[in-house]
């Protein structure tokens, strides 16, 4: 493939014109972000959709870039028709994780290939706060938890709240 496609999945837009409530900005409400990190993201959730066309083998995304990609499939006609049909020329599914031990190998494996890729096609080192190592993606997984517990602590709501639904 070359640089021309590559340029088209680069220049794909996800804010709508005139929306009420973007794209970046609904990324960046939902996740806690400021509007130019979300910014930052979505432009890192677009070389993520190139390294899947291009790298020549199964790709893992970042927790953010994950993120961006779940809420894109919410926008059922802008990632179907806009990215899949009109950009990309065919589909491009998201293949979660079954669970397991072969299966968290796998995806470390994965994500590593993944960022020797980004540098390899960009020619760059992907950013470290959109775009962690291996050890800091996968940190959390064993949790099971999207929430970052070293960040956050989640407290238990106590038993007695219960009945005041």
């Amino acid at each position: 493939m070359d640089g021309q496609f590559l340029e088209k999945i680069l220049a794909f837009e996800l804010d709508e014109d005139g929306a009420q409530l973007p794209f970046t900005a609904r990324l960046s409400r939902e996740q806690g972000w400021t509007h130019v990190y979300a910014g930052r993201v979505v432009e890192e959730y677009k070389r993520f959709i190139a390294l899947a066309m291009l790298a020549g083998h199964m790709v893992t995304p970042s927790e953010e870039v994950d993120q961006a990609w779940h809420l894109h499939m919410v926008y059922t006609k802008s990632y179907w028709h806009g990215l899949c049909r009109d950009v990309l020329g065919r589909e491009l599914h998201h293949s979660p994780t079954t669970g397991g031990g072969d299966q968290n190998a796998k995806f470390h494996g994965l994500y590593g290939k993944t960022l020797e890729s980004y540098r390899r096609i960009f020619q760059a080192e992907p950013p470290a706060d959109i775009w962690p190592s291996v050890e800091k993606r996968f940190a959390n997984a064993a949790a099971g938890r999207w929430v970052d517990c070293s960040k956050f602590w989640l407290v238990p709501k106590p038993a007695f709240l219960s009945y005041f639904k």
